[in-house]
């Protein structure tokens, strides 16, 4: 693998003008390919084998031309203090908007609330709901803008009128001034640790353009493979982060390379040879953590995963390759690490001092268990809160009181009860019963009697008859548990209906969808978890040729994905320091957070131990003791371990200013889990074990180390391809001239 690797840096050095333009060429086309694609439609959300799916799915095929998949829209109005809805001038204010609404183009129905009971028992509030023949991604503007123009009319009567429902909904929209940020703190700590503003630079143009190429590529197959927002969010985030972190990492590599007096072309290909390998294999991690998302069985996020994992390659990629090219192009404008130090006397002496991180590994070495047993404690304590995680879905309740889609939620919850914002859809399969009719009366009394329950409307029949729907209102929010165990409730007495009458009850919509989702996404977390720890344990016995690291490595993991769940439920949840982070609403954590964090997090985690490791295999395999391995290790990755982290924290830091709840809990989720990763369990528990288990670390069964492919991430077969160490090459010299 060294091989390898080494020969491609010096190749890309050497032929960098094909290598730039190849990428150039490659990010053009994605960026034609992004433009010219169709508009993206709307991202179907399915969960196959979950009864919520199952029951929409029967009334797709029975109910043909209804559009259960079409936005909706809901005009929600207040009448001015001292009047009511029923007032004959608000009355002729609500036909006008109804009538309005009803001129539109992708438009199935429009309710009058006056004729459907959608007043409030004390008159203040109604509604209007609307049905499009549309999902809510594929909306034409236009008919966005005459929702919302509908209600700006009505407000000029005096009318307090909000907007609701997803007709509404646009793409997730990350917050631009909090990325802008991010990449300003990755810039300045690039130049801190790099030295030169043209080695920072390179980090920043390689992560950039592969992001654009992945995010573009993305956008141009969105139509084609019904990919969302989300989706280009994702890859963004994981893109940007991983990219420039590889990038330093080789950079951080040739630099030293060069402080040992290797020709500019040697110094890259060694670097590409060394840190490269380590990219790899971190990469690796990550694609093998996304990819496996799929196993989930949710093709929403099967599809994130996916378009994530490939944005990671497109990184790793351009790392192994542009890296070395554009290092051909700055020439001696990225000078040998440590050289500014080593222009005086004064200055040499102040070389020969241990840096921090050789210090602190020293600390950690003579006081391991002390350390180790504060870093687990401090962890552990952290994820105290994760005990009491409740999973659910961002609903109209979670958007900020800004927003017109939050007030209408809350105008509805005022009028009508927090449980008319979830209403519950029960849907009767009757094909197999002697009388449907009796069905439907046996469901509904049957519901009528549960706990929870405010109202149940009269069962409505499908053209063939085989077919009914009731609509339950809960008592409680969409996300409460109350409602989760009343549709419970309801498929257990489904349950004794099909028993005595032949007919399937299912229960549906957009809560029962919710709690399926959450449930399922519950369900896989133990199999994702062993399959992905799993195959990257096996990858990991591979780099590190033992069995104790890697089991490390994933102990430590699993203290940080744990402590940064209880750090989320205690933000997004509880509500502690949550006006820090702008959070308005708490409430359940998103249902794809404890899986999605497992994936991204153990990914990245991976890397940091990958870098970090790698660097004590290295000296240790060259002779070095096992403490001094470490220390070595440290000498040599702690700083640029630790810059890493610092950016990517700021780069996932940067999300947490999106105005969308899912993507500002994922942002800080990703940035307080690398926070514990690196600083706690990378630079703490790590030296600490390392250090108490001694030659034990690096143990090996011979049959397995037999058996085991040599990869040479060391970067021991490269001594065959000693150069002379010459900085001032011919290269070099050309540079010069020119």
């Amino acid at each position: 693998m060294a091989t390898f690797l080494y020969k491609l840096g010096r190749l890309a050095f050497r032929r960098r003008h094909f290598v730039a333009l190849l990428w150039v060429a490659l990010l053009t086309l994605a960026g034609v390919g992004a433009a010219s694609a169709p508009a993206a439609g709307s991202s179907s959300f399915s969960i196959p084998g979950t009864e919520a799916q199952k029951a929409f799915d029967l009334l797709e095929q029975r109910f043909p031309g209804a559009s259960a998949d079409g936005a909706t829209g809901r005009l929600v109005f207040k009448a001015p203090e001292g009047e009511k809805m029923t007032d004959a001038a608000n009355k002729a204010t609500v036909a006008k908007t109804v009538t309005e609404l009803g001129d539109g183009s992708e438009v199935v129905s429009v309710t009058d609330p006056y004729k459907t009971n959608a007043v409030s028992k004390d008159g203040t509030v109604a509604y209007i709901s609307v049905t499009y023949d549309a999902p809510s991604m594929e909306l034409k503007d236009s008919t966005r803008d005459a929702l919302e123009a509908a209600g700006d009319q009505a407000r000029d009567s005096g009318l307090t009128v909000e907007v609701g429902g997803d007709a509404l909904q646009a793409g997730a929209e990350p917050g631009a001034i909090g990325e802008v940020i991010g990449l300003a703190i990755a810039a300045v700590v690039l130049v801190i640790t790099l030295g030169s503003l043209v080695a920072a630079g390179l980090p920043l143009l390689t992560a950039i353009i592969g992001v654009g190429i992945g995010v573009s590529t993305i956008t141009a197959l969105a139509n084609a493979l019904d990919l969302g927002d989300t989706t280009s969010t994702l890859a963004l985030m994981i893109g940007l982060a991983v990219g420039i972190d590889y990038a330093l990492f080789i950079v951080s590599r040739y630099r030293a390379e060069l402080a040992e007096g290797r020709d500019r072309e040697e110094a890259a290909g060694r670097a590409t040879g060394t840190a490269g390998s380590a990219v790899v294999f971190a990469g690796l991690t990550v694609v093998i953590a996304l990819a496996g998302l799929s196993v989930v069985g949710v093709p929403m996020l099967s599809k994130m995963g996916l378009a994530a994992a490939g944005t990671v390659v497109i990184a790793v990629l351009i790392a192994l390759t542009m890296i070395p090219a554009l290092l051909g192009y700055a020439g001696r404008k990225i000078r040998p690490a440590g050289e500014k130090r080593k222009k005086s006397a004064a200055s040499d002496k102040a070389a020969e001092k241990p840096n921090l991180g050789t210090r602190w590994a020293s600390f950690v070495i003579r006081r391991p268990a002390v350390v180790l047993l504060l870093g687990v404690v401090g962890l552990g304590t952290i994820a105290l809160p994760a005990t009491s995680l409740e999973l659910g879905l961002p609903d109209d309740g979670s958007q900020p009181t800004s927003t017109t889609q939050r007030r209408a939620y809350d105008l509805l919850s005022e009028g009508f009860g927090p449980g008319f914002n979830g209403p519950l859809m029960v849907v009767g399969d009757a094909k197999d019963s002697a009388d449907p009719q009796a069905a439907a009366t046996e469901v509904t009394d049957r519901i009528k009697g549960l706990d929870d329950v405010v109202t149940v409307t009269p069962a409505t029949f499908n053209k063939a008859g085989d077919t009914f729907t009731i609509t339950v209102i809960p008592d409680s929010k969409p996300s409460s548990t109350q409602t989760e165990d009343l549709v419970h409730a309801i498929r257990d007495a489904g349950a004794d209906v099909k028993a005595g009458t032949d007919t399937d009850v299912l229960v549906t919509g957009t809560t029962a969808m919710n709690i399926d989702f959450s449930q399922k996404l519950t369900d896989a977390l133990i199999p994702y978890l062993a399959l992905v720890v799993g195959l990257a344990f096996l990858l990991l016995i591979v780099v590190f040729r033992s069995i104790l690291v890697p089991l490390k490595a994933a102990l430590g993991f699993l203290l940080s994905v744990l402590a940064a769940l209880g750090a989320v439920v205690a933000v997004f949840q509880w509500g502690w320091l949550s006006g820090l982070i702008g959070v308005e609403e708490t409430g359940p954590i998103m249902s794809m957070m404890p899986i999605f964090m497992v994936g991204v997090v153990f990914g990245l985690a991976m890397d940091y131990e990958v870098f970090l490791v790698t660097r004590m295999r290295e000296a240790y395999v060259h002779g070095e003791s096992p403490s001094q391995a470490v220390v070595t290790g440290f000498r040599h990755s702690a700083r640029v371990v630790v810059a890493a982290a610092v950016i990517m924290m700021a780069v996932f830091g940067g999300f947490i200013s999106s105005s969308e709840s899912m993507i500002k809990m994922i942002g800080f989720g990703l940035a307080i889990a690398v926070f514990f990763d690196a600083f706690v369990v990378r630079m703490a528990i790590v030296p600490a074990v390392l250090a108490l288990l001694g030659k034990k670390a690096w143990w090996l069964p011979k049959w397995l180390d037999r058996a085991l492919p040599n990869v040479d991430v060391e970067g021991e077969g490269l001594a065959a391809h000693d150069a002379p160490k010459d900085t001032d090459s011919d290269e070099d010299r050309e540079l010069v001239r020119v």
